[in-house]
């Protein structure tokens, strides 16, 4: 998500509430004020700023908070991550972009999975056909876990994303249908 414009988010913002999405461990909600400093403390987690650059906390009220579109990873009552959610406004490509990070410290729980399988689960009940993510392609815990839910390699996109010091790296572009999955991915066992 690295090299996304700040202006995009900030323009895409809009007053209405986000529902809480409860699963058996992760709760997702709607980004707060108070979720700015735990937010950014991961944000500046050496294995998550490696892949989300160049986070102040000013970008992260910007970028994430009030925004309907922005999601806190909520488990046991801590803040442990966030995700956004794009959804596309064509109804002929009923496709939504998802982006998430999360606290190093959660790891291995498959909180990503749960998160992402509750967010796909809301898309498909709103609708949407298709998810798509585009992590960085040297980044393969995300893949695996993206993988173990369901998703499919696609392709690559070459020089996609800006890096420190400007050079560019590729994504690997990975979907997962409605077609694949009615009713959404199954959430990891518990």
């Amino acid at each position: 998500m690295a090299g996304t414009s700040a202006n995009y988010y900030a323009e895409h913002m809009n007053s209405a509430a986000v529902t809480p999405i409860v699963g058996p461990l992760v709760t997702l909600r709607e980004v707060t004020q108070s979720d700015r400093d735990p937010l950014l403390a991961v944000l500046l987690e050496p294995e998550v700023s490696k892949w989300w650059v160049g986070y102040t906390a000013e970008r992260v009220e910007k970028e994430f908070v009030g925004n309907t579109e922005a999601r806190v990873i909520e488990v046991e009552g801590n803040c442990v991550g966030a995700m956004f959610v794009l959804r596309g406004e064509d109804a002929e490509y009923p496709t939504t972009v998802m982006h998430l990070f999360l606290a190093t410290g959660f790891r291995g729980r498959r909180i990503g999975e749960e998160a992402l399988a509750l967010a796909i689960r809301e898309e498909f009940a709103a609708g949407i056909t298709r998810v798509t993510l585009d992590p960085n392609i040297h980044n393969d815990g995300a893949i695996r876990s993206y993988e173990r839910l369901g998703f499919q390699k696609i392709g690559v996109l070459r020089d996609y994303q800006v890096r420190p010091g400007g050079h560019l790296e590729d994504a690997l572009f990975m979907d997962l249908t409605r077609s694949d999955f009615p009713e959404g991915p199954a959430l990891p066992p518990r």
